[in-house]
């Protein structure tokens, strides 16, 4: 954390912006989406793809529990980032990531009690 706090984030490594929090964004959310980014945007160099993967699965397996109300947010939530980053004109592939995040989590699909807003 110091190295980011110093500007020295080495190369390769997959920064997602600072979210503000005035947007409403459920905290956890953005943490989540943020270590997703991490995990699956850095290089060989800065995280080990084997341990990656493992990692994004769980996140995939936890994610996967949310139900019914709280998918519901999560699902606004990610349409409330991927409108700031259009509005903010943030690079086409952290759009791209946004929007595809819920589908390769595992839980973007139609959920008992939810409704379908992708």
């Amino acid at each position: 954390m110091s190295d980011a706090a110093d500007g020295d984030v080495p190369d390769g490594a997959a920064v997602f912006p600072l979210i503000p929090e005035g947007l409403g964004v459920n905290p956890l959310l953005l943490g989540v989406v943020h270590a997703a980014v991490f995990l699956s945007g850095s290089s060989e160099e800065i995280v080990h793809p084997a341990a990656a993967d493992e990692a994004l699965d769980r996140l995939a397996d936890y994610l996967q529990r949310i139900k019914g109300p709280d998918l519901n947010k999560v699902r606004e939530d990610m349409n409330a980032l991927t409108a700031l980053a259009r509005q903010e004109k943030w690079p086409k592939e952290l759009i791209q990531a946004l929007m595809s995040m819920l589908d390769a989590l595992g839980i973007s699909g139609k959920e008992e009690g939810g409704t379908e807003e992708e």
